[in-house]
């Protein structure tokens, strides 16, 4: 029997999480809820963020969930201790999973004293330290970068291998002048950790910048992450024949045209059929 599995995020990018879970545990029905009518999270008091986050899991838990991945960085930084401990069911973050995957990225790559890493966040999210301490708990030593453009840059549909040079260029300028930055100032780094669900849509060009600024190291999505952790809680095993794709529901608290429109980018497949749900203030 496929196992129910919710998915939140304040917006779009948890779905680049759904895609990787749909990628490594397919045979799966998945419940994604995009809190859009309350975003962004990083702008509320953690008071606020902990009453959307735990309104957002208990929805989910109602509609069938019997494992919930938190696909929000500041959700997973601010509430995941409190949702744990509302919900009777496995609650996963993106954090620690991250985390978890730079440090084997280093080790593997035999640095040396280049336990450094290069976390690539939001404001809301750098301010919380919570990748800092997940770092520091792996032997790890964290830098985190708040990269505020890149949010509305991928919204926009300004990526850098797009079909317009004009936007192209803004966008990679962007992504140089950040890791420029962050490298002067931890050139120590051995993996750069994408710290915001939508960055892995920018993860070739991050590469890319990082080659051409001379450090080419490993770049690490903790989607990818999350979704490898997920399917080891399930006891997933990749191969050994033919599965049944999986199923999904798409809820949003506001703008759900939108929300389809964005969605299908992040996701990388059709989102349709996007039910609208009021879960209050």
């Amino acid at each position: 029997m496929r196992p129910t599995i919710g998915v939140f995020d304040s917006g779009f990018g948890g779905l680049t999480v759904l895609r990787e879970l749909l990628s490594g545990v397919p045979d799966a029905h998945y419940v994604y809820l995009g809190d859009t009518a309350r975003l962004p999270y990083g702008s509320k008091s953690r008071e606020t963020i902990v009453r959307y986050a735990l309104s957002s899991g208990r929805f989910l838990h109602e509609h069938g969930a019997e494992l919930l991945v938190v696909a929000c960085n500041t959700a997973t930084a601010l509430a995941l201790h409190e949702i744990r401990a509302e919900l009777p069911i496995p609650v996963l973050g993106v954090i620690d999973p991250g985390t978890r995957a730079a440090a084997r990225a280093c080790a593997a790559a035999a640095l040396g004293q280049r336990r450094g890493v290069l976390v690539l966040a939001t404001q809301a999210t750098v301010e919380s330290h919570a990748y800092a301490r997940s770092c520091a708990s792996a032997g790890l030593e964290a830098t985190e970068k708040a990269c505020p453009l890149l949010v509305p840059l991928v919204e926009e549909g300004w990526m850098p291998d797009g079909s317009r040079a004009d936007t192209s260029v803004v966008t990679s300028q962007v992504l140089r002048i950040y890791l420029g930055e962050a490298l002067e100032q931890a050139p120590a780094t051995g993996a750069v950790l994408l710290g915001c669900t939508h960055y892995p849509l920018l993860r070739g060009a991050i590469e890319r910048t990082l080659g051409e600024l001379g450090h080419p190291v490993p770049v690490i999505d903790s989607a990818q992450a999350t979704a490898e952790v997920v399917a080891e809680e399930l006891g997933v095993r990749r191969g050994g024949g033919p599965v049944t794709p999986g199923r999904c529901e798409f809820f949003a608290t506001d703008s759900v045209a939108k929300f389809g429109r964005l969605g299908t980018r992040f996701l990388g497949r059709p989102v349709e059929d996007v039910r609208l749900v009021d879960l209050g203030g």
